[in-house]
C-alpha cells in the first residue's frame, strides 16, 4: 500500500506525520520525500549507509548537419521548446517536459538524444526503513521529472509513505497520483480549511480514497471539522497545539521519541487506513 501525506499549503505537519508513521511501523517501510525543492524528512529520521545518484532527463540536441528546418519538431512541441531559426531548430532545453515527441517525429533523424541535470536522488537508512528523497538541482523549474525518478526508486513491495510537496499544483499530483490512499494534514483555521478545500478537490479529481489529520487541533474554529463532516472525510487522528512538541519538531526530533505514547496512536491510524482500504468501494 502506498500512503501519499499530503496538504493544501507548507507548514500544516505534513513532514511530523509522514515520518512519524513510518518510524511507527516497526517493519520494512519506505519512505519517500517528495518535496524535491526543499526535503528535509532526513533532518528527522537522520539516516545511515547514503548514496547519492544524479538524476537527468532526455532533451533534445539537433544535428545542424541534418536539419532541413522542416519545422515539425517545432509545430509539435506544445511547450516552445524548440523553433527554427535561421533554417535550423533551436533547442530550449529550459522548457523542455522530456516527451521525446521531436526525437519520434524528425524524418531527417536530426534530433538526437541529449541529457540535463534534474538534481539528486538521495538514499538512507535507519533501522527497518529506507528513506528515499530528491534535492532538486537550483536553477531547474521544474520538479516532477525528479519526483517521478524518486517515486521509481524509492517504492518497492514494502509499505510505502510519500512525503508529498505542499499545495495542488502539478509537483503535488505527480506526488499522489500513484497512491492507494491520500492523507491529509490540515489545522481547524481559515487559512487551513481554504487550503484543505482546494487540495480535497484535486484528489477527489483523480478518484483517490483519503482521510484527515487535524494538527494543532485545540486552536482554531470548527470550520475544518464540519467540513469534514459535509464531505464525508474521516478524520483519523487529531494533535494538540503542544510546545513540548512544537520544541521536539524544532530539534529535529520524533514525535513518537519525545513521547513513546504516541506510537500506538500511529500504528492505529495506519490500521484505520488499512480497514478503510479493505472495504469494498
Amino acid at each position: 500500500m502506498i500512503i501519499s501525506v499530503a496538504s493544501g499549503k507548507g507548514g500544516t505537519g505534513k513532514t511530523t506525520i509522514a515520518t512519524n508513521l513510518a518510524m511507527s511501523m516497526g517493519r520494512s517501510v519506505n519512505l519517500i520525500d517528495c518535496d524535491v525543492e526543499e526535503p528535509n524528512a532526513h533532518l528527522f529520521i537522520k539516516p545511515e549507509s547514503i548514496t547519492r545518484t544524479i538524476a537527468t532527463t532526455f532533451v533534445p540536441r539537433i544535428d545542424t548537419e541534418r536539419c532541413t528546418g522542416c519545422r515539425a519538431c517545432a509545430e509539435l512541441c506544445q511547450f516552445n521548446a524548440l523553433t527554427v531559426v535561421g533554417g535550423c531548430a533551436m533547442v530550449f532545453a529550459e522548457l523542455c517536459h522530456s516527451c521525446r515527441g521531436c526525437y519520434e517525429i524528425c524524418a531527417e533523424a536530426a534530433v538526437r538524444e541529449d541529457f540535463r541535470e534534474l538534481g539528486e536522488m538521495i538514499r538512507g537508512y535507519r533501522d527497518q526503513l529506507r528513506l528515499t528523497y530528491g534535492s532538486l538541482r537550483v536553477g531547474e523549474a521544474m520538479a516532477p521529472p525528479l519526483i517521478k525518478q524518486v517515486i521509481a526508486a524509492g517504492k518497492d513491495d514494502n509499505p510505502t509513505i510519500i512525503d508529498a510537496p505542499p499545495g495542488t499544483s502539478c509537483p503535488m499530483i505527480t506526488a499522489v497520483n500513484q497512491s492507494d490512499f491520500v492523507l491529509f494534514v490540515s489545522e481547524p483555521t481559515p487559512f487551513g480549511l481554504h487550503d484543505l478545500t482546494l487540495a480535497h478537490e484535486t484528489v477527489k479529481n483523480l478518484g483517490l480514497p483519503c482521510g484527515l489529520v487535524i494538527n494543532r487541533c485545540d486552536i482554531g474554529d470548527e470550520g475544518l471539522r464540519n467540513y469534514a463532516h459535509e464531505q464525508n472525510l474521516p478524520v483519523l487522528l487529531e494533535i494538540p497545539f503542544d510546545r513540548a512538541i512544537a520544541e521536539a519538531y524544532a530539534r529535529g526530533i520524533l514525535l513518537i521519541d519525545h513521547d513513546p505514547s504516541w506510537r500506538p496512536r500511529f500504528l492505529t491510524l495506519y490500521a484505520d487506513i488499512s480497514a478503510m482500504m479493505s472495504q469494498p468501494a
